[in-house]
């Protein structure tokens, strides 16, 4: 029989959810572009300021209904950041001790934010670490890890019941080209790229899936080769997505195209974007765009009409101190020049020519 802890705890997560409105979606300005056009999923706007305040929702109630979680259990989890900031409020609202293992490379605004909802933060040297440590602490101190890179994609319910990819398609009803022609999604867990892809096909939607993929990341030649045994020796550079290995939750058949963006066009979209909408975004939000605009680009350049949907996942404000230091992207990231050149030409022209991914 289900506890009456549990009990409580389902009904402080959904009545949590219910004081909560959906994110926006934002239709970029783009005049260069006829025919095209472009929307941003605002994820930023949750409680935990990203696309991962959802997932971490989902988890909770998929662990607490599995009787995984009960009073006083500790939950532990592996994450870049994001992830663990968002299960840090859920875990302050049922009262339960929170652990992060993350890199330690993580923007301090995430590591500040973790702390601030009472969770500690636990580090590793390296992003592949994370996995084992998790498993470890679990272990230690009897407590559950969330693992959030196997359980991202069963945790959501894909068909429905107000998930990201129902709530695009409800909020795209009145435009003008309300069934898109892409969404473009970038992965991290690969559980939102599912939700959606899974959901296109179920309501048998003519939209395709785009996902886009940073460097120093597995998913993109994994979808190309079907080699789970990928690995990449150096953690990706844009926090919140890329993968060092293939995880569960990335589902390669409901994706119809992926690509690899370079890490400096990721950097130079958000600073384009911050132009447009007068706002910082995280570069995962760049990695996001671009693929867009490139999309955009060929849609134009065929003379197709159509619309395109991607996600601002989460705040800049947590990268003040690498993505928007021209000091620490010049160190890490490299030469914006040609793409902040190209941005502009695609500004004026809808003509999107750059370097080719690495």
């Amino acid at each position: 029989m289900t506890s009456s802890w549990v009990n409580q705890a389902i009904e402080k997560i959904d009545a949590d959810f219910q004081r909560s409105a959906d994110t926006h979606l934002i239709k970029l300005d783009t005049p260069g572009l006829s025919g095209i056009d472009i929307y941003l999923k605002d994820e930023s706007t949750h409680p935990t300021g990203s696309l991962k305040h959802r997932l971490a929702r989902s988890l909770f109630l998929y662990a607490l209904c599995n009787g995984w979680i009960k009073e006083n259990t500790t939950v532990i989890e592996s994450s870049s950041g994001s992830t663990a900031v968002s299960e840090a409020y859920f875990a302050r609202l049922l009262g339960l001790p929170f652990i992060a293992v993350m890199p330690s490379s993580t923007a301090k605004k995430k590591i500040q934010q973790i702390e601030f909802y009472g969770g500690q933060c636990h580090f590793v040297d390296h992003s592949s670490k994370i996995y084992a440590e998790s498993e470890r602490l679990a272990k230690e101190l009897d407590g559950h890890y969330m693992d959030q890179f196997t359980y991202a994609e069963r945790a959501t319910d894909w068909r429905g019941n107000n998930n990201i990819a129902n709530s695009i398609f409800n909020q795209m009803e009145r435009e003008q080209h309300a069934i898109p022609s892409w969404i473009v999604m970038s992965p991290g867990t690969g559980g939102t790229s599912a939700t959606i892809g899974r959901y296109i096909r179920y309501q048998r939607l003519a939209t395709k899936l785009c996902v886009v993929d940073p460097e120093n990341s597995v998913f993109f030649d994994y979808f190309n080769t079907g080699n789970t045994d990928i690995t990449c020796t150096n953690g990706s550079k844009i926090e919140g997505i890329g993968r060092p290995r293939v995880e569960p939750s990335f589902i390669p058949g409901v994706v119809d195209e992926m690509r690899k963006i370079p890490d400096p066009a990721s950097v130079a979209t958000i600073n384009w974007l911050e132009n447009i909408i007068g706002r910082k975004t995280g570069a995962s939000t760049g990695t996001n765009l671009y693929g867009a605009l490139q999309l955009a680009s060929e849609m134009a350049e065929r003379g197709e009409t159509g619309s395109i949907v991607t996600l601002i996942c989460d705040s800049g404000e947590r990268y003040l101190d690498t993505y928007y230091d021209a000091q620490w992207v010049k160190d890490n990231i490299g030469d914006l020049t040609p793409y902040n050149n190209a941005l502009a030409h695609f500004s004026e022209t809808s003509v999107l020519n750059c370097p080719a991914a690495k």
